[in-house]
């Protein structure tokens, strides 16, 4: 008979080597040595001479922990076999780890994924180890879409990740699957937060977290756990990495070179592991800090003797959001009024006119936009009785010149979680050409952000050419109140120089 898997007496390698448990699952070993190897160490169990070789290879020539880590992080090329591991590894810590229980408790054995869909395929892994073994098969009490409950009081739960799925549970272990790229939708920093918040519980326990993910920027929890252990004796923290070859060898050669080819700037972090060095955060966390003015409400209701300006970043619905900023000058300061933004399934034609009666309460007579936008743009904007001026300026541009305003600490900005959120995760990268890039990353979005910096360009432009060119020609709505007094106007005609 094969002995219950609840008993904890079977360790990480043999769950995995043995075809009546997970091995079942993984199919040919040959192509899972580095990762047993890993696991070994990790796990403090002892290692062939060949397999020391391995492991000073992916940990940074270390000693081999003395007992099991308290973490584990695996950084990883693409298609290294991550999320399978991530999955194995949820299996084992819910059924051979011996967990203290009191009567009517139940333990949880978490694995968060970065997104709802690489949660599915994750909690498929899970479930199918079990399937795939009779002997783990019959460990399972009930299944749902993202739950298996276990005949030994565990529950291993599959998640997108999130602070707020941790409340309330006892948890046993945690398992992070891509953590260094995982998103929210009111956080920047993710990854810190969720590892925060599972950390009590799993001293508690004695539980063990495991990290395993493509590496991307210099930045993060995963970059912060490289840094700090990867290659530093220790008995709590183990660290590895290796190239996506190097943890599964079945990969085809020829294709990740095609992919190189069609990416080089990516392909270092995404084949061989590295932390990209082209890739840097464009605000830092204390800049943004700074400009986040907290006892401030999150709209400013306008005011007399005070000039607004306004930038859009139009949209017609779906995933992107139709987005609107009013801001002025005040004093040295600039000040970010309002920043609004529409979603979803809506009707473009109605948020333009919207916007338009909000313009018309701060006394806009122009709105500038994005320098994408389509023509009906314009069009609609004209329709409500508004000029409408096309940037000049491409985003990054923008970004890239409203940068001095974040660093001189002149920004104030409100609260709003989505805007505060953008700013962080925008990125700025060094081109090939040497030319600076600032970037969304990819599946994000930067409307919020793209607004705001767009305002705080044409504040920060027309402050530098009023205090440059006393005698320059300037729209009426600018040459008084918050701006001093400046000579000439060229009214209704005006529109930006070709400067910008």
């Amino acid at each position: 008979m094969t002995r219950k898997p609840t008993t904890g007496e079977t360790n990480i390698d043999q769950a995995i080597c043995d075809h009546r448990l997970l091995g079942a699952g993984l199919g040919d070993l040959a192509t899972w040595q580095t990762w047993r190897v890993a696991l070994k160490a990790a796990f403090a169990l002892p290692l062939t001479p060949a397999e020391l070789k391995v492991f000073h290879a992916i940990a940074g020539d270390r000693g081999l922990p003395k007992r099991r880590v308290r973490e584990l992080w695996c950084v990883v090329g693409r298609g290294g076999g991550k999320s399978r591991m991530a999955a194995a590894l949820g299996d084992y810590l819910a059924l051979f780890q011996k967990h203290k229980l009191s009567p009517g408790e139940r333990g949880s054995v978490l694995v968060l994924a970065g997104s709802v869909d690489q949660a599915r395929t994750v909690f498929g892994y899970s479930a199918g180890f079990l399937t795939e073994s009779k002997a783990l098969e019959r460990e399972v009490k009930a299944t749902t879409a993202s739950e298996i409950r276990l005949r030994n009081g565990v529950t291993l739960a599959v998640h997108p990740n999130s602070f707020r799925s941790i409340r309330g549970k006892t948890i046993l272990a945690c398992v992070f699957d891509e953590v260094a790229i995982w998103r929210d939708e009111v956080s920047a920093t993710p990854d810190v937060e969720v590892y925060t918040a599972v950390l009590p519980s799993l001293a508690r326990t004695g539980g063990m977290l495991i990290g395993i993910s493509t590496p991307y920027r210099k930045t993060g929890l995963l970059y912060a756990k490289h840094r700090d252990h990867f290659g530093v004796d220790g008995d709590d923290i183990l660290v590895v990495q290796g190239p996506a070859l190097t943890f599964n060898s079945t990969l085809d050669i020829a294709a990740i070179a095609a992919a190189r080819a069609a990416d080089p700037a990516a392909a270092p972090a995404e084949w061989d592991a590295e932390f990209r060095a082209d890739l840097a955060a464009f605000l830092d966390d204390a800049t943004v800090d700074r400009a986040i003015n907290f006892d401030r409400p999150l709209e400013l209701s306008p005011q007399a003797g005070i000039v607004y300006i306004c930038f859009i970043d139009a949209a017609a619905g779906g995933a992107d959001s139709y987005t609107l900023c009013i801001g002025h000058k005040d004093g040295d300061n600039f000040v970010i009024d309002v920043v609004r933004g529409t979603q979803g399934a809506f009707d473009p034609q109605v948020v333009t006119k919207q916007y338009a009666e909000l313009c018309r309460a701060y006394g806009i007579r122009k709105v500038m936009g994005d320098n994408y936008a389509k023509d009906w743009v314009a069009g609609t904007w004209r329709d409500n009785g508004f000029e409408y001026v096309k940037s000049p300026k491409a985003k990054s541009d923008i970004y890239l010149e409203a940068l001095p305003s974040f660093v001189r600490g002149v920004v104030n900005i409100p609260n709003l979680p989505r805007l505060v959120r953008e700013l962080r995760l925008l990125e700025r990268q060094t081109h090939r050409s040497g030319k600076d890039l600032v970037l969304k990353p990819k599946n994000e979005h930067d409307d919020f952000a793209n607004v705001v910096c767009g305002v705080l360009w044409q504040l920060d432009h027309i402050a530098r050419v009023a205090a440059r060119t006393p005698n320059v020609h300037v729209p009426p709505d600018l040459s008084t109140t918050s701006y001093g007094p400046l000579p000439g106007s060229l009214g209704d005609s005006w529109s930006p120089p070709s400067s910008w």
